[in-house]
C-alpha cells in the first residue's frame, strides 16, 4: 500500500517523497539531499531543512542535523525558483461530480515536471478550481496539445483509471506533417500529384517495439525476430484476476492506424499533410515515433527523427499533435462519453477539416 503524505496539498502542490539510504559517506540527511540534488538548487534545499519544510512519514520537521539513517523517507514540497508563467492557457470542456475534461495547450505539462511546477495543468486547475483532489487519469506529452481527462473523486477514480488500464478508451489524434518533395515510390512511375501519391498509401497500421529507458529524453526502436511478428499488441489483455505478467511479451507492443484527411499548403506554403491518427497502445511518444518512421515526421517535433539541442520554447512553432477526441463507455452510468478538442493546428492546410462539414 502506498504511504499517505503527512503534508496536505499546497499551492495546488502535493509534497514529494523521497526514499534515503539508511548508510553512507553521509553524516546527516541535509548533507545526502545536498550532495544528491544541490546542483537543482542548492540555497533551497538548505532553507527548506531551516525553515521546517521537509519532514518524516509522521510529519515531525527533519533539520540540518538530523543524522542519516534517522528515517528512510522524507517529503518536501517542490518549488521552482523563478519560474515564469507560460503565455498558453486551458479551456475547460465538460465539468461533472466526477470528472472534468480539459483542453490543453501546446507547452503547458500535464503535471509537474522539471522546470514547470505551478506552470503545469493540474496545479493550475487545483487552484483554479479548489480542487485539491483533482488528478490526471492519463497523461500528454508537454508539446501535445487536446483532451485531459481529471478524475475529481477519490472513490470513483479507479473506476476511470481501468478504463485506460484495460484499453476501453478511444483515442483518435491529428497531426501536420511536411511532405517529401516529389511523388512517393509507392505510387507507380509517371507524373502523379503528391496528394494522390500519398492517399495509395493509407490508410495503414504500423506497429513496431519501443523502450523507454528512464532518464533518456526519447524512446528506441527494439528489433524483435520475424517469428514474433504478425501479432496485434493491442489484442493482448491484462488478467482480471491473478497475478499480471512480468516478462515481455515477444513482438511488436505498439500500434497506430494512420489516416490521410487532406494535403496542401500551411501557412508558411510548404505543402504538407493531414492525418488522423489512432493508437492502439500508449508507448511514450509513439505516435510521433509511428510518424517519423513513414518519413512524415511531425512538425516541430525536436526529438523525432532527429534529436536537436535544448532551446528555449517558440511559442510560433508548437509540436503539431492534438489530442482530438477521447471516448469511454463510463463505468458508473453506462453513459457513452466522448469529448473533443476545440483547438485547431496552425499548419493545417487550408482546405476545410472534415470535422466542419
Amino acid at each position: 500500500m502506498a504511504q499517505k503524505s503527512p503534508l496536505p496539498v499546497r499551492d495546488g502542490v502535493n509534497a514529494t517523497r523521497l526514499r534515503l539510504p539508511l548508510t553512507g559517506p553521509w553524516e546527516t540527511l541535509h548533507d545526502y539531499v545536498l550532495e544528491t540534488f544541490g546542483h537543482i538548487d542548492h540555497g533551497g534545499i538548505t532553507r527548506r531543512f531551516e525553515d521546517g519544510e521537509v519532514v518524516d512519514v509522521e510529519g515531525r520537521p527533519l533539520s540540518t542535523a538530523t543524522p542519516l539513517g534517522a528515517c528512510e523517507f522524507l517529503w518536501y514540497y517542490r518549488s521552482v525558483s523563478d519560474e515564469q508563467p507560460l503565455p498558453v492557457t486551458e479551456e475547460i470542456l465538460h465539468e461533472d461530480e466526477y470528472l472534468l475534461a480539459v483542453d490543453k495547450p501546446h507547452f503547458l505539462p500535464t503535471t509537474p515536471a522539471g522546470r514547470y511546477v505551478q506552470e503545469s495543468l493540474l496545479v493550475r486547475l487545483r487552484r483554479r478550481l479548489d480542487l485539491p483532489d483533482l488528478i490526471p487519469i492519463h497523461r500528454l506529452d508537454r508539446g501535445t496539445a487536446g483532451v485531459v481527462i481529471f478524475s475529481k473523486e477519490p472513490s470513483t477514480r479507479g473506476a476511470y483509471q481501468l478504463l485506460f488500464e484495460n484499453r476501453q478508451v478511444l483515442k483518435t489524434y491529428e497531426c501536420v506533417s511536411a511532405l517529401p518533395p516529389g511523388p512517393h515510390p509507392a505510387a507507380g512511375s509517371g507524373p502523379v500529384h503528391c496528394g494522390e501519391t500519398l492517399a495509395a498509401r493509407f490508410p495503414l497500421v504500423i506497429r513496431n517495439r519501443i523502450t523507454k529507458t528512464k532518464g533518456v529524453v526519447v524512446s528506441e526502436l527494439q528489433p524483435y525476430e520475424v517469428a514474433d511478428s504478425g501479432r496485434r499488441p493491442h489484442d493482448r489483455h491484462a488478467p482480471r484476476r491473478g497475478r499480471r505478467r512480468t516478462t515481455p511479451v515477444p513482438g511488436a507492443n505498439s500500434s497506430s492506424r494512420v489516416e490521410l484527411l487532406g494535403v496542401g499548403a500551411g501557412r508558411t506554403g510548404v505543402d504538407v499533410g493531414h492525418f488522423r491518427l489512432t493508437p492502439h497502445t500508449g508507448k511514450t511518444h509513439q505516435l510521433r515515433i509511428h510518424m517519423a518512421l513513414l518519413g512524415l515526421g511531425i512538425m516541430h517535433d525536436r526529438f523525432y527523427p532527429e534529436l536537436l539541442d535544448d532551446a528555449p520554447d517558440d511559442f510560433d512553432e508548437p509540436l503539431q499533435l492534438l489530442a482530438r477526441t477521447l471516448s469511454f463507455t463510463d463505468p458508473l452510468s453506462g453513459e457513452a462519453r466522448e469529448f473533443t478538442s476545440r483547438r485547431t493546428l496552425a499548419e493545417t492546410p487550408s482546405e476545410a477539416p472534415p470535422w466542419t462539414s
